[in-house]
């Protein structure tokens, strides 16, 4: 299926390893200009010379942006409208906030670290990509969530919270936004197998006494596919809810877990 992004500009936030680095490379082969960024600027480039060197004549610029500071993302999107003219596609992501129960997360600061990583990065991101895509009457716009939008996970008080308020920001914003023919929709990855799920995965572990391999195996049991997703399979759901190819779905949140969330 011909998607129909080829030549189009596509932002992919913090998108140097994990489900950000798939999508982009997944833009990438669609044929998309894609903009990667991450806080640092030795793992970006690295991670882009990577999809460079898989598909000849890729176009990709890189751009060192920390999403939580308002100022950062400012230097950002000024960077991809004087490179490329602007996004008219925004995958919003950014790496998920401290694992913890209400107990443990007793400092105003780290709820207020999670609440610009996680929610006002997002709120910041559409509200400089909206300008070009306006202009345009055309754009997309993802974010990156979690199944936790649907089912809170257990441990991780600080996620459960704040992707749910950028679900509602998308929610909210559809209406106002299909007229100017701008989509917006979320997805809630799962299970799918990263360097974050490693992570959560050691500490469920040590916190119920077993080993790694014990939890994840009993993890991936309790998943209808018996596994783990694969980035690559959400980034494959991504193109397609930023192409020309989705021309009617937005506001919609949905979650690529295998089926392991059950609730409505």
């Amino acid at each position: 299926m011909d998607l129909g992004i080829q030549g189009k500009t596509a932002l992919v936030m913090a998108s140097s390893e994990g489900l950000g680095y798939a999508v982009a490379r997944q833009l990438v082969a669609e044929g998309a200009r894609v903009v990667m960024t991450s806080r640092s600027s030795e793992k970006i480039e690295s991670a882009a010379a990577n999809i460079r060197n898989e598909f000849s004549g890729a176009e990709i610029l890189t751009f060192a942006c920390d999403v939580s500071r308002a100022e950062s993302l400012q230097q950002l999107f000024a960077f991809v409208e004087e490179k490329t003219g602007g996004a008219d596609i925004l995958v919003q992501n950014a790496g998920g906030p401290p694992a913890g129960d209400f107990q443990s997360m007793t400092e105003d600061s780290l709820w207020e670290k999670a609440f610009e990583l996680t929610l006002m990065s997002f709120v910041r991101s559409v509200r400089l990509a909206l300008p070009h895509m306006k202009r345009k009457q055309w754009g997309r716009i993802v974010a990156i969530t979690s199944s936790s939008v649907k089912q809170p996970i257990s441990n991780l008080v600080l996620s459960n919270v704040f992707r749910t308020g950028v679900v509602s920001l998308c929610k909210t914003l559809a209406a106002d936004l299909a007229p100017e023919h701008i989509l917006i929709n979320a997805v809630g990855p799962g299970r799918i197998h990263t360097a974050r799920i490693d992570y959560l995965d050691q500490i469920a572990a040590q916190r119920l006494g077993q080993s790694m391999e014990t939890y994840q195996k009993e993890a991936q049991a309790k998943i209808p596919f018996g596994r783990y997703g694969t980035p690559e399979e959400l980034a494959a759901v991504v193109a397609f809810l930023v192409s020309n190819a989705n021309g009617y779905t937005t506001g919609q949140s949905l979650l690529i877990d295998g089926g392991l969330v059950t609730s409505l």
